[in-house]
């Protein structure tokens, strides 16, 4: 079944006790695009993403992922998903390459297959070298770069990556952006969180700026910064909030 749009977000909203979350966002994302959610912490990305992916249920509005209702069909959306969330999900006494053997097996890929494949992603995210190292003794950076592997091993049609480039140097920060860029050529639907403003300008087609539950600002970085007559996203956040982005994390 073709879809024009792997993601479609109608009304969401998502109250907690004594905070609305997401307050009525919708959106479209187009398949294959690379789709950016800006916002200081607490704005709403995360919730936002954990209700695509099935990890919290919306207060009200729709969402499909790949077409499926994601609370009437939660089980066909997980088969299309990939998701790196903040918080690792490592085993630190296994090594890099046993961790990613491990969720190759939970999702029951071909051994031929998982191992090629991980071979391919250890290389393309620059771990090859730490591969036989217990993951206890890599580094935050190194750890970020071992979940982006695991959330992908399976090879999935559309990939949530939330916050993906947390605590890791200059260098492992670009290799990782051209890691991202190849799965986009890949033709796979992509899902960016991230603080780092020229992170977002370099990747993604269109941007959505959330703050405080809503969607405020939407469009590539090209015409938000057109739009704004501003130099760069940084300058569009504080156009559009009276604040810089990293004041609010």
């Amino acid at each position: 079944m073709m879809i024009e749009s792997a993601i479609t977000v109608e009304n969401l909203v998502k109250k907690f006790e004594d905070v609305t979350a997401v307050d009525g966002i919708s959106v479209q994302v187009k398949k294959g695009e690379l789709f950016g959610l800006l916002g200081p912490n607490g704005a709403g990305k995360t919730t936002a993403i954990n209700i695509l992916c099935g990890l919290a249920k919306p207060t009200s509005g729709t969402a499909t992922v790949g077409g499926y209702d994601v609370q009437k069909e939660p089980e066909k959306v997980k088969e299309l998903i990939g998701v790196c969330l903040q918080e690792t999900a490592i085993y630190p006494y296994l090594t890099g390459a046993e961790n990613v053997e491990l969720f190759g097996d939970l999702y029951a890929m071909n051994k031929e297959t998982l191992k090629k494949r991980r071979d391919v992603l250890l290389e393309n995210v620059g771990l090859t070298g730490d591969a036989k190292r217990r993951t206890e003794k890599y580094s935050g950076g190194m750890k970020r770069r071992l979940s982006l592997i695991l959330a992908l091993i399976h090879n999935p049609q559309i990939a949530f990556l939330d916050e993906p480039t947390v605590a890791m140097d200059p260098k492992s920060r670009r290799d990782v952006w051209g890691f991202i860029k190849r799965l986009k050529k890949e033709g796979k639907t992509i899902i960016l969180t991230t603080h780092y403003m020229e992170e977002a300008e370099e990747l993604c087609d269109r941007v959505g700026i959330i703050d405080h539950g809503k969607l405020i600002a939407l469009g590539s970085p090209e015409e938000l910064i057109s739009k704004n007559k501003v130099k760069n996203l940084e300058e569009v956040f504080i156009n559009i909030t009276g604040r810089k982005i990293r004041e609010a994390v």
